[in-house]
């Protein structure tokens, strides 16, 4: 089996921001560990340094067993791959080199028929067999038909682009779970999966004999299935062993712990400097004080350069202002409405200041149904329009904003909301933005371009909440801001959401059937075989 040990690592990002410092932690043989800590504290980075993609500049990293890695682009690629080149993305370095010498031999065989070119194709051919290349189809054509439903046959060809980002967490998340690897590291595989998909995740998660480190940001994943909590935050790394239910006691007391360790040092600080001015001020018409003068400043600089205690991180301190306005009674009404394609004909009245939650799984039109009422061009009959006085405002899942795409935050609130720079940068420094102020959007994590969107939707004055998956990138303390900034919100909410800790806080819950059907449920439907269905 495998492990991973990091000791003393340190990373400093181009600016100079110090990302972590003297980092350590082991995730021991067999273990499950989450990396948790808020947006842009250096998760990411970590796990690629684990993974070997970036170079430790202090520290080492040590690691047993074949390593698998789900990076976070998963999910949302939209480039010319294949499903086969996703699958050959996920097998061993061996496969891997064998599958590509194998299809530049075909290539070559496209263009000439020669007999070198045919000898080349043979020694691939070769080499992908004892690679261990057939059975690696093997195992994609049990992943093709688990994640997709198709035989790898039919789908090796297929578009990644087509699948949906479930659809494409879930086909290399079973290859991974299935596949020789002993060490997995999975940089937010719960996002874009529905909660069936998270289900099943954290039964593969709880059953695994494999080491495992993730980053999530899910609270029920977390509570789930983690058996150690591994926290990023202000450079340091800190480890919580007794999983995420004791968690947050945890972490209050261990602030708590730095804040008294920093107080008596800083009491003890104080103390050594007035006695080296006591002993300056005797020395000077005292010679006998003079080695007590060299002691003292000698005893002073040994304690400076042991330096003081790890302080205490800084909490977040994110201010949601949705502010909202009062509409008409009926904010949103469908009638006989129906996504071209993706539903049946459905009825719907949504009254101001109620919170609904939209639910039901990957590919029913959750999200095309809220681009709808955003007043995008999306195909349907029937008839789906908003109540007087009604301004929608759309938070798209963060793949889906071209528009801001090379442009920075503060040069989007400048633009778009007339807001001087100095206003721009206080507005961003109630979401923790300020420091990325002028980082192009695309740089920003997903949490950070998340938090960005609800400060965009908090400037437009918007009275009808459209959230399609707003807390999948959000950290901990975003995720409850945001929470608490609908509930003091004067206006309407209707998210799209697979979080069943935010799912919690909605008033009324309406389910896309994954047979059509749109239904009214009494409370959160996550598993439509487990609900009796209204008539």
């Amino acid at each position: 089996m495998g492990h991973v040990e990091v000791a003393h690592l340190g990373h400093v990002l181009p600016d100079g921001r110090v990302l972590l410092d003297d980092a350590s932690f082991r995730v021991a043989d067999g273990t499950v560990a989450a990396l948790v800590g808020p947006n842009g504290a250096g998760k990411t980075t970590l796990l690629r340094l684990v993974a070997g993609d970036l170079e430790p500049q202090d520290g080492t990293i040590t690691r047993s067993g074949g390593l698998g890695v789900m990076r976070q682009f998963i999910g949302n690629i939209r480039d010319e791959s294949t499903v086969h080149d996703l699958l050959v993305y996920t097998a061993v370095p061996r496969v891997r080199d064998a599958a590509k010498a194998l299809e530049q031999a075909e290539l070559a065989m496209m263009e000439r028929d020669d007999e070198p070119t045919q000898m080349r194709y043979a020694r691939a051919l070769a080499e992908w067999g004892d690679a261990g290349g057939y059975d690696a189809e093997v195992l994609w054509d049990a992943c093709c038909v688990a994640a997709l439903g198709v035989p790898y046959d039919r789908a090796r060809w297929r578009d990644v682009k087509t699948l949906s980002g479930g659809e494409q967490k879930r086909l290399v998340l079973e290859a991974l779970f299935r596949g020789p690897d002993e060490v997995l590291l999975l940089d937010e595989p719960d996002n874009y999966l529905d909660v069936p998909g998270k289900l099943w995740l954290e039964d593969r998660l709880r059953e695994t004999p494999k080491t495992v480190l993730l980053v999530s940001h899910d609270r029920e994943l977390l509570a789930r299935a983690a058996r150690q909590i591994i926290t990023v935050e202000a450079g340091n790394v800190w480890v919580h062993g007794d999983g995420f239910a004791t968690y947050a006691r945890a972490r209050r007391d261990r602030n708590e712990r730095l804040e008294e360790l920093r107080r008596r040092w800083d009491e003890e600080h104080a103390k050594l400097k007035a006695l080296v001015r006591m002993f300056k001020q005797k020395a000077a018409y005292n010679s006998d004080m003079a080695s007590r003068y060299q002691a003292a400043q000698t005893r002073l600089r040994r304690f400076e350069e042991a330096g003081p205690p790890e302080v205490p991180p800084r909490d977040q301190n994110i201010k949601v202002r949705l502010r909202g306005g009062r509409t008409g009674k009926r904010a949103v009404i469908c009638e006989g409405l129906e996504l071209t394609g993706l539903m049946r004909p459905f009825d719907l009245e949504v009254w101001y200041g109620e919170r609904v939650a939209v639910l039901g799984s990957n590919g029913s039109g959750k999200s095309h149904f809220l681009r709808l009422l955003a007043e995008e061009d999306v195909a349907h009959t029937g008839a789906g329009r908003l109540g007087a006085r009604v301004v929608p405002g759309l938070f798209a899942q963060t793949d889906a904003r071209p528009d801001l795409r090379g442009r920075t935050p503060a040069e989007i609130l400048m633009t778009e909301h007339a807001r001087l720079r100095d206003e721009a940068m206080a507005a961003l420094a109630r979401y923790e933005l300020q420091y990325c102020g002028d980082q192009a959007f695309e740089t920003l994590s997903g949490g950070q371009q998340a938090r960005l969107q609800i400060l965009l939707l908090e400037m437009s004055g918007c009275t009808l909440l459209l959230l399609d998956e707003p807390t999948d990138n959000l950290d901990l303390a975003s995720a409850e801001a945001l929470q608490e900034g609908l509930e003091a919100y004067a206006g309407t909410v209707l998210a799209v959401t697979h979080d069943r800790w935010f799912a919690r806080s909605f008033d009324r819950f309406v389910v896309f059937g994954a047979d059509g059907s749109v239904y009214e449920a009494a409370e959160p439907v996550w598993d439509e075989t487990r609900v009796a269905r209204p008539r």
